[in-house]
């Protein structure tokens, strides 16, 4: 039988740090059932600074052991290294296109071409996160196929 999903909201972010948000929500997703993370997503934006892009992508290794010990959130390390990693990243993008929306607009139409790149680009963002997340932030994506 397939795993039923909760669609989530699409919404064009207001921010950029509501795309970083919207990132870090689909890579936690990923492999979790999505009303954990959801029941705990009030937890995460108090221990991520709301997903300030600044601050995230300044955090240290005291920050990842703080992450790593607070049971508010999912403790996955890996995750929690690649949100921070992907903070720098977008704040390069960012500082290169004025915005991240505008760094989204600079890539190719094609969405297999825009997946990849964003999969090569960003940490834990894989093939169902990287839909997941274009869903979430209002860009266009083809239908899914569970395959």
């Amino acid at each position: 039988m397939p795993a039923v999903y909760e669609i989530p909201p699409r919404k064009t972010p207001g921010s950029d740090d509501e795309y970083l948000e919207q990132m870090a929500k689909a890579i936690f997703q990923a492999g979790f059932s999505w009303s954990v993370i959801r029941n705990k997503w009030e937890n995460f934006k108090k221990a991520f600074d709301c997903f300030s892009i600044e601050k995230v992508a300044a955090y240290g290794l005291d920050d990842l052991e703080r992450l790593v010990s607070d049971t508010g959130i999912v403790r996955n390390r890996q995750k929690i290294a690649a949100t921070v990693e992907n903070a720098g990243c977008m704040k390069e993008f960012i500082g290169e296109h004025g915005s991240f929306k505008a760094y989204l607009d600079s890539l190719e139409e094609d969405y297999y071409d825009r997946a990849g790149e964003l999969t090569r680009r960003f940490k834990h963002l894989g093939r169902t996160g990287v839909f997941v997340f274009l869903y979430c932030v209002n860009e266009e994506v083809p239908e899914w196929e569970d395959r």
